[in-house]
C-alpha cells in the first residue's frame, strides 16, 4: 500500500512539474525558428558591421524581383541588432559591431534636422518614412543603454540623447512624425514614439509635451472613419500603433480602456488581421505592436493572440532560416528581424 502511495505521489509531482512548463512539442519548433533566423542574420552581417536589405545575396524566394543590396544602411542594421540582442548572448559580438556601424553615423550627423545618415532612398525609408533610421536607432540605443562596458556605453548614451533631441524638435504640429510620405508613415510615428518612451525609461530626459502630443495624435487618428478600401492594411497599422501607444503603463491602460477594448475586438476579424492581404514587413511590425500591447495586460486575449501569430510567422519561414515580405517591405533583413522580435516577445522585459 505504501509503495502505491509513493508511486501516485511521484506521478502527481511529475505531472505538476510538466504542467508548469511550456509543452516541449510547442517550444522546439519556436526555438528552432528563432535560432535559424538569428543564424541567418548573423551570417549576412557585413564586414563593416552593417546590414543591407537582403543580406547582399541573390534571392531565390522572390524570383524576378529587383533586390536592393547595393550597400548597408542604418535602419536595417538597427532592427537586425535588436533581433540579435533578443536572440541570445552569443550574438553580442554581432550587436557590438552593429553598434559601431551606427554610432559612427550618429556621431557624424548634424545636430540639426532629423537625419542621422546620408544614405537615402532605401526600401524601408520609402515605406516607413525617410527618418526611420533615426527612430529604429533610438530604440536600439535605449535598449542597450546601461548594459555595455563603460566606454561603449558612454558613446551609446551620448548618441541616444542626440537622437532624442532630434526626434523631439522635429515632431509635426499634429503630434506625429508622418514626414515626407511613405506607404505606412503611421508605423514610423509609432517607432518614433516608442523610442522616446524607451529612452525615458532609461532615465533620458524627454519632454512631457512631446509625449502628450503623440498620444493625442494616436487617439484622434484611431477615432477617424475607417480608411478607404484602396488603403488596405492601414487600419491594421493604425490600430496596432494605437494599442502599443495607449497601453504602456497601468495608468494608460485604465485611462484608455475603452479604446483598447475596441482594438482587441478587431482581432477577431480575420480580414483586419491580414492587413494588406499578404505578409509584408508592415504586417510584421504591426503584429509586434499588437503583441507588445496585449502582453502588458496579459489574460486570454494575449494567450490566444500570441499562439495565433506565432504559428502564422513560423509557418512562413524560408528554408534558409530567413523571412521575406510579399509586398512593400520585402527585404529579408528587416522582415527576418521583425519576425524574430515577434517570436521572442516573451523574452522582453
Amino acid at each position: 500500500m505504501k509503495s502505491i502511495i509513493v508511486v501516485v505521489l511521484v506521478a502527481l509531482l511529475a505531472g505538476s512539474t510538466v504542467s508548469a512548463e511550456k509543452p516541449k512539442a510547442a517550444v522546439a519548433p519556436l526555438s528552432s525558428a528563432i535560432d535559424r533566423g538569428a543564424s541567418w542574420l548573423a551570417s549576412v552581417q557585413g564586414a563593416d558591421g552593417g546590414w543591407g536589405q537582403d543580406g547582399g545575396e541573390t534571392s531565390y524566394i522572390r524570383n524576378g524581383d529587383r533586390l536592393e543590396s547595393s550597400g548597408n544602411d542604418v535602419a536595417n542594421t538597427a532592427v537586425a541588432a535588436m533581433a540579435l540582442l533578443r536572440a541570445g548572448k552569443r550574438y553580442q559580438p554581432n550587436v557590438e559591431r552593429a553598434l559601431n556601424f551606427i554610432l559612427q553615423r550618429v556621431e557624424n550627423s548634424s545636430a540639426d534636422g532629423l537625419a542621422i545618415t546620408d544614405r537615402q532612398g532605401t526600401q524601408i525609408q520609402r515605406k516607413l518614412g525617410p527618418y526611420i533610421d533615426t527612430f529604429l536607432t533610438s530604440m536600439l540605443l535605449a535598449q542597450v543603454d546601461g548594459t555595455l562596458k563603460p566606454a561603449l556605453n558612454a558613446r551609446v548614451r551620448n548618441a541616444l540623447q542626440k537622437c532624442v533631441v532630434k526626434i523631439e524638435r522635429n515632431q509635426q504640429r499634429d503630434g506625429s512624425w508622418n514626414i515626407s510620405g511613405g506607404w505606412a508613415p503611421v508605423l514610423g510615428t509609432s517607432l518614433a514614439s516608442r523610442s522616446l518612451f524607451e529612452a525615458q525609461q532609461k532615465g533620458v530626459r524627454v519632454e512631457d509635451r512631446v509625449m502628450r502630443r503623440a498620444e493625442d495624435y494616436t487617439v484622434q487618428a484611431m477615432r477617424q472613419p475607417a480608411p478607404a478600401a484602396e488603403s488596405a492594411g492601414v487600419a491594421l497599422y493604425q490600430s496596432a500603433q494605437a494599442l502599443e501607444q495607449l497601453s504602456r503603463t497601468d495608468a494608460d491602460r485604465a485611462k484608455n480602456s475603452r479604446d483598447i477594448a475596441k482594438i482587441r475586438g478587431q482581432l477577431s476579424d480575420a480580414r483586419f488581421v491580414e492587413g494588406f492581404g499578404s505578409m509584408g514587413g508592415e504586417e510584421f511590425f504591426s503584429y509586434l505592436n499588437l503583441s507588445d500591447g496585449l502582453k502588458r495586460a496579459g489574460g486570454p486575449e494575449w494567450n490566444r493572440w500570441h499562439s495565433q501569430i506565432t504559428q502564422k510567422i513560423v509557418s512562413l519561414q524560408n528554408n534558409d532560416g530567413s523571412w521575406a515580405g510579399h509586398h512593400c517591405i520585402t527585404g529579408r533583413v528587416a522582415v527576418t528581424s521583425a519576425a524574430i522580435l515577434n517570436l521572442t516577445v516573451d523574452y522582453a522585459n
